[in-house]
């Protein structure tokens, strides 16, 4: 019984002798052998074999990259504001002695040093620089904290600010502020966009002035040069007809009705040559009662004034203006007509013939044309 004892108790120690002796590391991490409590050695990813009840596991140290959050910190800035700043850390342990042997919890180092670091930082902004010197904030810790866990053993990759909350009251002013901002800007581009519209509107009132007025410019000359055509015809047509007292005294009694058509006439006096010019008219036509043709105030070689009745009229002062006043009759003025276009006919003429020796001389072919129209030649015997 006692042998079968022993020989148990043997067994059990040669059990916890292989375990003790056999140690498999994982991938990523690393372990600290001490023997008989001095540091031994450090093993890697692997199968390694240890001395039994000499040998013995420090740590186990994890040799990926972590990731810590601390908790929101109060931090006050330079203008005595309180802000509440939460950040994280991202490190990796480079040397597991050193970070076995140099600190006794860098994780708790790490944050500690991150926050009174954060604070000297924060203290030397104010709180617009805090909320938009955000990287600068990150790369003034990690340096710090790099440098410091450098002789630990860790390297501290990246610091990020996860949030920075001002104070509910400063919170509300900024938004206000934010609002203000923006209520200008919006202000400011409307008023750009109106100050754009007027001058675009203005710019299209000018050209639309300009165009109208090189119409109407136009439209004038071309309507002047279209009466002068027409009065150019009219005379040579005249002349060319040899119109007689006849025609010149029906033209005389469809004139008479335009000239009563006005709106300031308040009375309307007949002349006494209306009746003459009816006479030349029958006499013209065969009608009883007539006169001879080319008789009466319209008759051809006539000298005889034309004078007007002014008998029963109140007014003896503009009777007695209306009384002087002579009226030539229509040969008089068709012989004055006559002698004004044979004048002008005969400075035509030589100034045409001017002009044609002028230009022969020059080796023109052809005479030029004033105004766009051709001249006007009366006919022989006008």
């Amino acid at each position: 019984m006692a042998a079968l004892v022993v020989i148990v108790l043997i067994a059990l120690l040669a059990v916890v002798a292989v375990f003790k002796t056999v140690r498999i590391v994982p991938q990523s991490y690393a372990i600290i052998v001490e023997r008989l409590g001095k540091f031994q050695a450090e093993y890697g990813a692997g199968m390694h074999f240890l001395v039994p009840f000499i040998d013995r596991v420090r740590t186990m140290v994890d040799l990926r990259e972590q990731v810590v959050s601390f908790p929101p910190q109060p931090v006050i800035t330079s203008d005595n504001l309180v802000v509440s700043i939460d950040s994280v850390i991202y490190y990796q342990v480079t040397d597991p002695k050193r970070a076995t042997y140099e600190i006794a919890n860098y994780l708790q180092a790490i944050e500690q040093l991150t926050v009174t670091t954060l604070r000297n930082v924060i203290g030397a902004m104010d709180l617009e620089q805090t909320l938009t010197s955000r990287d600068q904030i990150n790369g003034q810790l990690r340096g710090v904290l790099d440098q410091a866990t450098g002789r630990w053993g860790i390297r501290v990759s990246n610091v990020e600010l996860k949030s920075i909350d001002p104070p509910a009251s400063i919170q509300g002013a900024m938004e206000q502020q934010m609002r203000a901002e923006r209520d200008r800007r919006a202000a400011i581009l409307t008023a750009e966009g109106v100050k754009q519209s007027q001058i675009l509107t203005a710019e299209g009132d000018k050209q639309s002035a300009i165009l109208r007025a090189e119409g109407q410019a136009q439209s004038a000359i071309l309507k002047a040069q279209g009466e002068s055509r027409a009065i150019l015809q009219v005379f040579d047509a005249i002349h060319r007809g040899n119109a007689d007292p006849k025609l010149l005294a029906y033209q005389y009694l469809q004139t008479l009705p335009k000239i009563a058509n006005g709106t300031s006439s308040k009375m309307w006096i007949v002349p006494t040559e209306f009746t003459a010019a009816l006479e030349g008219i029958a006499g013209a036509l065969g009608g009883k009662g007539s006169t001879a043709p080319g008789s009466g105030a319209f008759a051809a070689g006539s000298d005889e004034p034309v004078s007007v009745d002014l008998s029963g009229m109140g007014d003896l002062s503009l009777a007695s203006e209306l009384a002087s006043t002579t009226l030539a009759t229509p040969e008089q003025a068709l012989a004055e007509a006559k002698g004004e276009a044979e004048s002008a006919s005969s400075v035509a003429e030589h100034d045409s013939q001017e002009a044609g020796s002028t230009l022969t001389s020059r080796g023109a072919h052809a005479a030029p044309v004033a105004n766009g129209l051709p001249p006007v030649v009366p006919p022989a015997g006008a």
